[in-house]
């Protein structure tokens, strides 16, 4: 299973997802510090909300394999606009939390992900599992180990290392 990373703002559900991840009940736990167990690293929503501690998420994202942009369907505000991606050296991944919320404005947090660069977007409910499932099939993707040789060769195609190689195109022999 690939490693996740969640960031987002407090009360995102980014806890709340992490439980519904392991089949968990959920129960509110506010988030103190930035937990690396199993397959999801949790951060606190402060990372997100201030730049004195934005650097936590740069930090913390080389040690993901994909990294998750947590926002609620019904947030106030975006905390995450254009060029975000930029520090980013993963998979970037939108999810969309609370989509069962009275007040939730999917369309709206959908097309603040997209400027953020996020390249898939999942919708989910903590709560009764929507959307679970769908997100757990893209965490289960394989993902390829590369050597240092087979990252230089990407990275020389103008590739990213998770980004496939072109069709046609192999890996020169030896690698």
């Amino acid at each position: 299973m690939k490693k996740i990373f969640l960031m987002g703002r407090s009360e995102a559900g980014k806890t709340s997802l992490t439980q519904a991840l392991k089949g968990e009940e959920l129960h509110y736990v506010k988030t103190q510090y930035t937990n690396t167990e199993d397959d999801t690293i949790d951060s606190p929503g402060e990372y997100a909300e201030s730049k004195h501690f934005s650097v936590g998420l740069a930090c913390f994202s080389f040690e993901a394999d994909v990294i998750a942009m947590v926002q609620a369907a019904d947030e106030p505000f975006n905390l995450f606009g254009p060029g975000s991606r930029c520090f980013i050296q993963r998979p970037l991944i939108g999810i969309i939390t609370k989509i069962d919320s009275p007040y939730a404005n999917v369309d709206m947090v959908r097309l603040w992900m997209k400027n953020a660069g996020c390249e898939r977007i999942f919708e989910v409910n903590n709560k009764t599992r929507e959307g679970i499932k769908e997100l757990m099939d893209y965490l289960n993707e394989p993902v390829e180990v590369l050597t240092l040789d087979r990252a230089r060769y990407k990275q020389s195609l103008g590739l990213n290392d998770w980004d496939p190689l072109p069709e046609g195109v192999e890996y020169p022999d030896g690698m």
